[in-house]
């Protein structure tokens, strides 16, 4: 298959009059992230069954038409592993692309491992090792090389064939419609947003922190998140989150406080200093936002029994279905579903269909349990 590298305003509106044709595309990108806050959108690569283009966003300041094209409701965008590139795709154009087909969420319903690379699926559907020569190359850098426009092409060339593969075997399955609601929750636009106030939920070891303490952190993270934002510059040029622990248990109250941490930058203190200070004295008289702490207490015998006999539902359903119990469902999962059933995996998608509403069900009292020295039987009450 012939690659056409498209650079120039007037190549793009062909490839959009190709794509209007389509009931559905496979797309790509490849982008850098390592010097800035914001990926920089390098390559995006388009393809059917029957022609595969990579589009230039570098040479190329107006894709608009082309994004147009694209977000077409009509048209279903299929891709692997889709949230850094729909991301991408936010970002330029402020909407959600949809509808989406994801590769990565599908392939579980056929037997594969949660969420699979992109090579692996190459590797047991089609039989071929994709190349990594160019994983970590410079995509930014012009001209890119034949071997480059190669590789990214690729992408999108085997993924055509991935996709048409996936959709026959969830279709012989009767698994197909078992994917809407998983695909509904990527037009959540909340997904590409990254919100400075919430920042501070991703910290590993936050849960450790006194009130002070949690409250600091909370400040410096929100202040962190935008300034990268405003800054382009990625998070922990800023401040590392293990010194955003230290910060809030030290609480500097000066810059020379400041500066005497070990690992405190001393660009950082010149340049963030007066502000680092003044957040930490504003963040220490204020109460922090609560930590949603949902651990349990220790299970008694008797939860842990429920747990062993929702265990067995779900060891039976997955067997049924060829898949490994624990895509389906994991003791956490099964210990939302008791404690805060809201949250709980089993009550969305595929899962839900597959082994979620019996498990409210029977915790409900709909099912009754049965077994015999071979199998386990769910029978309706009512």
């Amino acid at each position: 298959m012939t690659i056409e590298y498209i650079d120039k305003p007037e190549q793009l509106t062909d490839l959009c009059n190709r794509i209007k044709q389509e009931s559905w595309i496979a797309l790509d990108t490849e982008f850098l992230r390592e010097k800035t806050y914001y990926p920089v959108f390098c390559l995006l690569q388009i393809a059917t069954p029957e022609w595969v283009v990579c589009v230039d966003p570098i040479a190329l300041s107006d894709l608009s038409e082309l994004f147009e094209v694209i977000n077409n409701p009509d048209i279903i965008k299929v891709l692997h592993s889709c949230r850094q590139d729909m991301e991408i795709f936010y970002q330029e154009t402020g909407k959600v692309t949809a509808p989406v087909f994801d590769t990565q969420i599908a392939a579980p319903l056929l037997g594969f491992q949660e969420n699979p690379g992109y090579a692996m699926l190459v590797s047991s559907f089609l039989n071929v090792n994709l190349s990594k020569t160019h994983t970590r190359a410079d995509w930014t850098i012009r001209p890119l090389s034949e071997a480059q426009i190669q590789y990214a092409a690729d992408d999108v060339i085997y993924l055509c064939k991935i996709y048409q593969m996936i959709c026959q075997k969830l279709e012989s399955l009767g698994r197909f419609d078992w994917l809407e609601k998983d695909f509904e929750l990527l037009k959540n636009a909340e997904l590409y947003q990254i919100s400075p106030v919430n920042a501070w939920k991703k910290i590993k070891g936050r849960n450790r922190l006194t009130g002070k303490q949690l409250s600091i952190v909370q400040a410096l993270c929100e202040w962190r998140e935008q300034t990268a934002q405003s800054e382009n510059r990625p998070k922990n040029w800023l401040i590392r989150d293990d010194l955003l622990l230290e910060l809030a248990k030290f609480q500097p109250e000066t810059e020379n406080d400041l500066s005497k941490i070990r690992s405190m930058n001393e660009r950082t203190v010149r340049r963030y200093g007066k502000v680092i200070c003044r957040l930490i004295s504003e963040a220490k008289q204020r109460a922090p936002i609560p930590v949603d702490n949902k651990k349990a207490a220790k299970k008694r015998p008797k939860q842990e029994a429920v747990l062993d006999v929702l265990t067995a539902v779900v060891r039976m359903r997955a067997d049924e279905n060829s898949l490994n119990p624990m895509i389906l469902a994991s003791r956490k999962d099964l210990e939302k579903l008791l404690s805060e059933e809201e949250e709980s995996s089993l009550l969305l998608g595929w899962r839900y269909s597959m082994v979620g509403k019996e498990l409210q069900g029977l915790l409900k009292g709909h099912y009754a349990l049965t077994l015999n020295t071979e199998n386990v039987f769910l029978t309706e009450t009512d």
